[in-house]
């Protein structure tokens, strides 16, 4: 078998095996889903810096937000800039259609906890530059930042294997949930976030 074709197979398997199993179609977790509390990345303290990003001895940059990534208009992002505040990472494909489903409700409660909490979306799984951007305009999604993810850097840094999957962080950056969520338990869970 060609090289090139070694390794496209695997990448067109696994990215079809991810759809049938983890983008379903109910909005509802099914009963054999990933514990809801599994421990992510350390939050070990390293360096100093504000939700912006630039330097302040009123937060800590944990281990966890240690990362960079692109956003889905080209922009940069910087993980540290999550410092100091609860953050949600939201982790979508943009041919999952239950993504497409709850996009709605996870932009209200973006907007019903802004002041307090920090949702990104993580896109990633194949989606596309172009699909991407498509998804976010046509399901209102554009009033907070979204990664594009394709290389599975992100999803890889917090140990996601599916769409339509939340990590929250506290605001000391230690992982308190990793899994799938229904709607109404984003909301309680993020509601709990201090």
């Amino acid at each position: 078998m060609p090289a090139t074709t070694a390794r496209i197979v695997p990448l067109v398997l696994t990215a079809a095996v991810l759809g049938l199993t983890a983008c379903g179609g109910g909005g509802e977790p099914s009963p054999g889903a990933a514990p809801a509390t599994t421990a992510g990345a350390a939050a070990t303290p390293t360096v100093e810096a504000s939700a912006t990003g630039s330097a302040s001895p009123a937060a800590r940059v944990p281990q966890t937000l240690e990362f960079t990534a692109r956003t889905i208009d080209g922009g940069s992002f910087a993980g540290s800039s999550l410092a100091g505040k609860p953050a949600v990472l939201w982790f979508w494909a943009a041919w999952c259609t239950r993504c497409r489903g709850v996009a709605d409700e996870v932009a209200a409660v973006q907007r019903d906890n802004a002041a307090r909490v920090n949702l990104i979306g993580v896109a990633g799984l194949g989606s596309g530059a172009e699909a991407m951007k498509r998804f976010a305009r046509d399901t209102g999604i554009t009033g907070f930042p979204h990664l594009a993810d394709d290389d599975g850097a992100v999803w890889r840094r917090f140990d996601v294997t599916s769409q339509e999957h939340y990590v929250l962080l506290d605001s000391a950056g230690k992982v308190v949930h990793n899994g799938p969520l229904s709607q109404a338990e984003l909301r309680t869970r993020v509601a709990g976030l201090s």
